[in-house]
């Protein structure tokens, strides 16, 4: 298991800080884990399963 922070998951996906946040907003988008203070990170495996989910999307739409 390996946690990620906003800059590498922006670097993962593609996304702005912006969007990852009204992704989350709009529950379209894993939470983040709070690691103790104001740290946050993402779990490496719910990025690339929501990406790998991205992609099956596109692929039934095509």
């Amino acid at each position: 298991m390996k946690f990620l922070r906003l800059k590498s998951v922006m670097a993962l996906t593609g996304l702005a800080r912006a969007t990852i946040y009204q992704y989350i907003a709009a529950g379209t988008f894993p939470r983040a884990v709070p690691l103790g203070g104001r740290s946050v990170a993402w779990l490496e495996s719910e990025i690339l399963e929501w990406m790998s989910a991205r992609v099956a999307e596109r692929d039934v739409a095509g």
